[in-house]
């Protein structure tokens, strides 16, 4: 695979930048700018730049309760998304949604979602938009995917949207982020199938278990994934097997599993393993810590800039939460 030094240094930005959003939003919800919930992506990084690397911006995405790294990944902007913590009016969703609930249509990001399943059946539904497009314009076809994790392959929304998507043979692609837990229960106490690609068999689209931790061999499976929705073949299915190294939430006691596999996924850490290709592939250490200084600069930028908006008002509570049914969502 031949990608250029810009490319593989954006990609190391773009990993650094997801761990680091979620370490500070961590540190300053514990100083108390940040309400409600937090469930921090750490050590999934891979999963998200691997795959939207392989998208277009006019591709869309759908996302989950820890979604903060598809957001970044897609190109959304670090200050709306610590504003959007903060419910600060300049938030991406002025500050109504939280962590859960972030959007940037422009970006073709359709949405994280508190529902577990909840964005899969949105994918398709994009897809199915995109297809009808594409056959009405003569437009080539844009394609949609739906980041969720293991425990929702245990949904009926996720049974339901993959038999359409394999019947009607929809652009989009399903990504599974087998991180072994749902919250709580390990994954081989949820499903009687330890490998979760071969759930694709049963809706006629390949299925293919690739390592989550390695940007790499996320992206290669996923542009193939793309490829083949854009040719019109239909959908795809990838899991990548990864790993959360914080709990569920942030404040989760982990009672669930030991501090030694923990360690052993840490050893895996997709950051310091792809600071390493990059020093393999001759980029040095100097073009290496130039990322890593842009990325704090960024951070601190996106702090100050939650800190100084101004809080969401209670009364725009209701202000673009109903839309105008005459008005349709061009995506």
């Amino acid at each position: 695979m031949t990608l250029s030094t810009d490319r593989l240094l954006e990609w190391y930005r773009q990993l650094v930048l997801i761990r680091q959003f979620e370490l500070r939003a961590i540190d300053e919800r514990r100083q108390g700018l940040i309400p409600g919930f937090i469930h921090p992506y750490i050590g999934e990084e891979a999963c998200a730049v691997g795959a939207c690397a392989a998208l277009n911006r006019d591709d869309v995405i759908t996302s989950t309760h820890r979604g903060h790294g598809h957001l970044i990944a897609k190109g959304g902007d670090v200050r709306y998304m610590m504003a959007e913590l903060a419910a600060r009016e300049a938030g991406y969703c002025r500050g109504k949604g939280g962590s859960l609930h972030m959007t940037d249509f422009d970006l073709g990001i359709l949405g994280a979602n508190g529902i577990v399943a909840g964005g899969i059946p949105m994918a398709v539904g994009a897809a199915l938009a995109f297809k009808m497009q594409a056959a009405s314009t003569g437009a080539g076809l844009r394609v949609a995917l739906a980041f969720f994790g293991d425990g929702a392959t245990n949904e009926g929304a996720f049974h339901e949207a993959l038999n359409l998507a394999g019947l009607w043979r929809l652009p989009v692609v399903f990504f599974c982020e087998n991180n072994q837990y749902g919250e709580g229960t390990p994954q081989h106490k949820q499903a009687p199938v330890t490998q979760l690609s071969k759930r694709a068999e049963s809706y006629a689209m390949p299925g293919v278990t690739v390592d989550g931790n390695d940007v790499l061999a996320v992206y290669e499976a996923t542009q193939q994934a793309v490829e083949r929705a854009r040719r019109g073949d239909g959908p795809s299915f990838i899991e990548g097997v990864t790993y959360r190294y914080r709990g569920h939430y942030e404040g989760d006691p982990q009672v669930y599993r030991s501090r030694e596999e923990v360690e052993r996924w840490q050893a895996r850490d997709p950051i310091p393993r792809f600071r390493r290709i990059l020093v393999e592939r001759g980029i040095n250490e100097e073009q290496i810590e130039a990322v890593e200084g842009q990325v704090l600069a960024l951070i601190e930028e996106a702090v100050a800039f939650a800190r100084s908006a101004p809080p969401a008002r209670i009364e725009d509570a209701l202000s673009g939460v109903y839309g105008n049914h005459h008005n349709s969502l061009a995506f």
